[in-house]
Parts: C-alpha cells; sequence; structure tokens
C-alpha cells in the first residue's frame, strides 16, 4: 500500500522561496533584450556594413566612392550630381530647383538635394518655363543663330525632382549644339557627331531613355584640338 510522504519542512509550496519582481523583470526580459539588442548592433551595425563596404570596395571602387571623375589627379566632379554650367562654351545641363542651406536659391547644392514642388497647374511653373525658354532663345540671339523652329526639348525649362541630374536627353544636346558649336569656333556637323558618340543606352536595352551626362559630353569638347 502507497503511502504519501509529506512535504519536507520548508518546501512545500507555501513555504517555497519566491523571487521579487524586479529580479524577475531583469531575468525574464531585460537581460534578454539587452544582450539581443547588443548583438543585432554588432551584426547589423559592424559585420554586415563591413562585409558591404569591402565587397564594393573590392568589385566596384569607383562607384563605392562615389563615381568622381579626374583629371590630371583633380576631382572636377562626379558621374552622378550634375553641375551648373553657364559658359556658351559648354552644354547646359538641366535647370536646378536646389538652395543652400540658408534658404537662399543656389543651383546644383549638392548638400541640398530638392525639387521645385510644383504641380503641372502651377502658375508659378508656367511662369518659369516661359522664362527658362527666353532664356534659351537670347542665347541663340547672342551667337547671332537662328532660334530652332519648334518646342524647346522640356529638360531644358524643367527642373528634377533631386535639382542635381547630371544628364540630358539627345535632344536637349542637339538643341543646344549650335550655341556650343558658334562659341567654340567649330562646325554643327562636328559638335553633333561629337554628341552621338557620348550617347548611353537604356538601362539594361529597356529601361529609362537614351541620355547624355553633361560632365562627360564637356570633357570631351575641351579635349578637341
Amino acid at each position: 500500500m502507497s503511502t504519501i510522504t509529506p512535504d519536507a519542512p520548508g518546501q512545500s509550496p507555501e513555504n517555497a522561496p519566491k523571487r521579487a519582481p524586479i529580479q524577475t523583470f531583469l531575468n525574464r526580459y531585460l537581460r534578454p533584450a539587452i544582450v539581443l539588442t547588443l548583438l543585432l548592433t554588432i551584426l547589423t551595425g559592424l559585420i554586415y556594413p563591413g562585409i558591404v563596404t569591402g565587397l564594393a570596395q573590392l568589385i566596384f571602387p569607383s562607384q563605392a566612392n562615389g563615381s568622381l571623375v579626374t583629371v590630371n589627379g583633380r576631382v572636377i566632379g562626379s558621374d552622378l550630381i550634375g553641375q551648373y554650367w553657364t559658359s556658351l562654351k559648354y552644354f547646359h545641363g538641366r535647370p536646378s530647383a536646389t538652395v543652400n542651406l540658408n534658404g537662399t536659391p543656389s543651383p546644383y547644392e549638392a548638400d541640398n538635394s530638392s525639387g521645385s514642388n510644383l504641380g503641372p497647374t502651377s502658375k508659378v511653373l508656367v511662369q518659369d518655363v516661359q522664362q527658362r525658354v527666353a532664356a534659351l532663345q537670347a542665347e541663340f540671339k547672342q551667337e547671332h543663330l537662328p532660334v530652332p523652329a519648334g518646342s524647346v526639348p522640356v529638360d531644358l525649362v524643367t527642373t528634377s525632382a533631386s535639382g542635381l541630374d547630371p544628364d540630358i536627353t539627345i535632344a536637349a544636346a542637339l538643341y543646344q549644339a549650335p550655341i556650343v558649336a558658334k562659341a567654340r569656333g567649330l562646325s554643327q556637323s562636328v559638335v553633333q557627331q561629337l554628341i552621338m558618340s557620348h550617347v548611353h543606352g537604356r538601362f539594361l536595352f529597356i529601361f529609362g531613355e537614351p541620355y547624355v551626362n553633361v560632365l562627360e559630353l564637356n570633357m570631351a569638347l575641351d579635349a578637341l584640338k
């Protein structure tokens, strides 16, 4: 016949020692949270970025360092960020609506990328476009050239969303060819051939439209003898 052995003194549920609520909280919740945070910080903040950075420097060093363009060992720009060209001897990029950190208009302000945020029904946008069209026509007149018939390529009179677009369409480059050719004393055919020899195709042959990098094209102009 089985017997039930009574609990030893001090071992009954009523007499078992109880953990303090604060100790339970520390052991069950706080400690795992701290350990997990530290592990994830090391993994995602040090190990993963270190591996990705190392691979990028090994496989794509130029892109990883900003796609910088150098001439005679001096950095003159980046393939990814446009510049503000004013001389008629150079092709111009898209208009830029960026401002400096003080809020003053400053085209192609690389540390403060922004668009105009003006919609298609904005009267301000219409006025800005009209002024840019007039400015382009004035450049033709300045070089005593006939103003091309038809509409101006849209990317020459509208800003990009970033305000830092380094590229223009082929039509925008060809539109400026007579001005650049006259300012440099070159024939239009030479300048047009230069444009077509620097056209970049669609990404993966299907995405986007063919384009010309303004900095690359202007560097090619300076290289002409």
